[in-house]
């Protein structure tokens, strides 16, 4: 066996004393460094994992561990964490910032007691010094401060928990530990799959300890966690890629390309460890040219790397296994397995959360073993460089924690430190769509995003949704749309959306009815695509009973579809004997939502059709109750007040008020000088 170095050489015993504190110093410091983070509210994707209203009953969580793709990945021991959370915090974001702030916090001590088992009292104190790094580092913000990385946070908290059992279980061989280690183990692949890695890390510890791997002692205990962990990534690969979305074009790499990628991406990964400056959320995504002979410079540079570790193993192990956590850890996020994100970047920060814990022990112990040897003797200054170390990276972790505090935030951000980001300006122009005034400024950020990417289809379905909201650029809307789909002709939204655009033209209807029809045929069970279709049915001659069939299937399809009800309701009532079945409608609406004032304005209409003239006043009231400024609202309840004894003042009145909200109005001018003449009033 090849002579140990100084770094794996174990000491004959553990002092323990001191590890609350320790541990108490961790989390503070944790607490302290990532306090910007507890007033961040949800981003980007944070609604996919925060629990869906459909799935927030007892029910929901069933539907969470049974039914694939009912939540963004199946990942349901964390989304049962996510169901918990919300059951006790609801829509507040704190409480999700808590959480993952105290799983990083626990993360980092559990990463502590691992080293000091691995490394046996050798390096005394690196422990706590790892603990530290691996806490306070900027790089690992992402993780922390973003509510949808829970399942980093989560997951490594499960993965520490069962290596240090599996750890124990080693020492002792005690059954109980091992199963211990394999439940936890479980759990942090229901958690995230990356952790899958976990018997491979612990195989390169073994060797990293021992000089070598004895197939009874180290390996065929793992056997099995290795084959449940490759069925698990498999597993979680299959969805990404058929629920997801990692498949297609974008996806189709050849393996030279993806070579390029992983061996670029170690080195980035390696130098933001290093050096975190310049930390964003989204990274310019490289362009790969395998006919570009300095890119091979990257890979080669991996394999140079290897070779020169792999000669350094009989001085020291250390820096082999080091590097063989880490790119073994990060080996599903460098480009070999099609993840969604990559359709963005090449690398993002959350990505390295887990592969750090092996460079950081690494550093820790260097820093350690190397302040004994060439300051021994001087304990408190080595300490007080420790804290500073530890103070800078904490406060590069306050600032960058800004960063995520919200949407607006992250996306100008991110479009600052790097003005490429196509995503950023798209989801920014999103944003500001939904903010009164801002749609001219969201139209600038869209034109900007397919002024960097042209091909990107919701970017181009995004601007017509907003040109279609400002008066005269509908024909505008109607060529972003189709620009999406031709981009992507099976685009669902852009058909339908197509189809709300002509719908609204003169002489289009029946091209609108034509993408109505497309939409249903790309997704059936649409519900609004079958009340889309139904209304501009029912404004074709001779086709309300195909509208009324449309209303129907919207309804069976989203029970409590209130507009669905109240304009079947509307169809049936110009359908000769079918008054009675429209007013069932229109009370069906109004149950569901007693303040659809829509569906009081056409229950009114019903009863003064039908002579009832009471409760059309009555029904014209309430819409007036729920639209006092409603000049159609006066109107109608002056139509029917003038047909109530007594009631002629008071609809001269509502007629007046109705002119004085809508000035010129023809019906209630005609109106009122009928009603003036009734009442001899000049």
């Amino acid at each position: 066996m090849a002579n140990a170095s100084p770094w794996e050489k174990a000491a004959p015993g553990r002092d323990t004393s001191g590890d609350f504190g320790r541990a108490a110093l961790v989390l503070g410091a944790t607490i302290l460094a990532y306090l910007p983070a507890l007033a961040g509210g949800f981003i980007w994707n944070d609604s996919d994992y925060v629990t869906a209203p459909a799935l927030r009953s007892p029910g929901g969580l069933a539907r969470i561990w049974t039914e694939v793709g009912v939540t963004q990945q199946y990942y349901p021991l964390l989304h049962s964490f996510f169901w918990v959370q919300h059951a006790v915090f609801g829509d507040n974001p704190l409480g999700y910032h808590i959480v993952n702030i105290l799983l990083h916090a626990g993360s980092a001590v559990l990463f502590a007691l691992v080293l000091r088992r691995l490394f046996a009292g050798a390096f005394a104190g690196a422990e706590w010094l790892a603990a530290l790094l691996f806490a306070l580092h900027p790089a690992h913000v992402e993780s922390v401060a973003w509510i949808t990385e829970q399942k980093n946070t989560a997951s490594l908290a499960f993965y520490l928990a069962s290596a240090l059992l599996y750890l124990r279980f080693d020492d002792t061989r005690r059954p109980g530990a091992y199963a211990g280690a394999l439940a936890l183990f479980a759990c942090s692949l229901a958690c995230k799959t990356v952790t899958a890695s976990l018997p491979a890390a612990l195989l390169v510890a073994f060797w990293w300890k021992r000089g070598r791997l004895d197939w009874r002692r180290d390996v065929a205990p793992l056997a099995p966690w290795l084959a449940l962990g490759a069925a698990a990534g498999l597993f979680s690969g299959w969805v990404e890629r058929h629920y997801v979305g990692a498949q297609g074009t974008e996806f189709d790499i050849p393996a030279a390309a993806r070579a390029l990628v992983a061996g670029r991406a170690v080195w980035f990964y390696l130098g933001t460890l290093a050096w975190p400056a310049g930390l964003n959320f989204v990274y310019p995504r490289w362009d790969v040219d395998p006919s570009a002979a300095w890119q091979w410079l990257f890979p080669i540079g991996i394999l140079g790397l290897c070779a020169a570790l792999w000669a350094l193993r009989r001085r020291s192990r250390g820096p082999l296994a080091a590097f063989l956590f880490f790119t073994g850890s990060l080996f599903p996020a460098l480009g070999f397995v099609n993840l969604y994100g990559a359709r963005y970047s090449w690398v993002w920060d959350h990505w390295q959360y887990l592969p750090d814990l092996g460079p950081i022990a690494l550093a820790a112990a260097a820093l350690v073993a190397g302040w004994r040897r060439f300051a021994p003797g001087r304990p408190r200054l080595g300490a007080g460089l420790a804290a500073a170390l530890a103070a800078l990276l904490g406060a590069l972790t306050w600032a960058h924690c800004g960063m995520f505090h919200d949407d607006e935030r992250l996306y100008r951000e991110t479009i600052r430190r790097n003005p490429d980001t196509w995503l950023a300006h798209n989801n920014l122009g999103i944003l500001l769509s939904n903010m009164p005034g801002r749609m001219n400024d969201a139209i600038a950020q869209y034109d900007e995003a397919l002024r960097l990417r042209p091909d990107y289809a919701m970017t181009h379905y995004n601007l017509g949704v907003a040109l279609a909201t400002l008066p005269g650029r509908l024909d505008d809307a109607v060529a972003e749309y189709q620009a999406a789909l031709r981009l992507k002709p099976d685009y669902a939204e852009a058909h339908n959306n197509l189809a709300n655009a002509w719908s609204a033209m003169p002489g289009r209807l029946d091209d609108a009815i034509s993408e109505y029809r497309e939409t249903l045929r790309l997704t059936p069970g649409n519900a609004e695509a079958h009340y889309n279709l139904g209304l501009a049915l029912s404004r074709e001659p001779g086709r309300l009973d195909e509208a009324v069939a449309q209303y129907r299937e919207a309804i069976r399809l989203k029970p409590g579809y209130v507009e669905a009800h109240d304009d079947l309701g509307a169809a049936l009532s110009a359908m000769p004997g079918r008054t009675d079945d429209a007013i069932a409608e229109y009370r069906e609406a109004l149950r569901l939502d007693p303040a659809f004032a829509p569906g009081w304005r056409n229950l009114g209409a019903a009863w003064f059709n039908l002579g009832k003239i009471p409760a059309a006043v009555d029904a014209f009231r309430e819409v007036l109750r729920l639209k006092p400024d409603s000049a159609d609202a006066h109107y109608v309840l002056g139509l029917a007040l003038s047909r109530t004894p007594g009631g002629l003042e008071e609809a001269i009145a509502q007629y007046r008020e109705a002119l004085r909200l809508a000035p010129g109005d023809p019906g209630a001018q005609k109106a009122l000088a009928a009603a003036l003449a009734r009442a001899g009033t000049p």
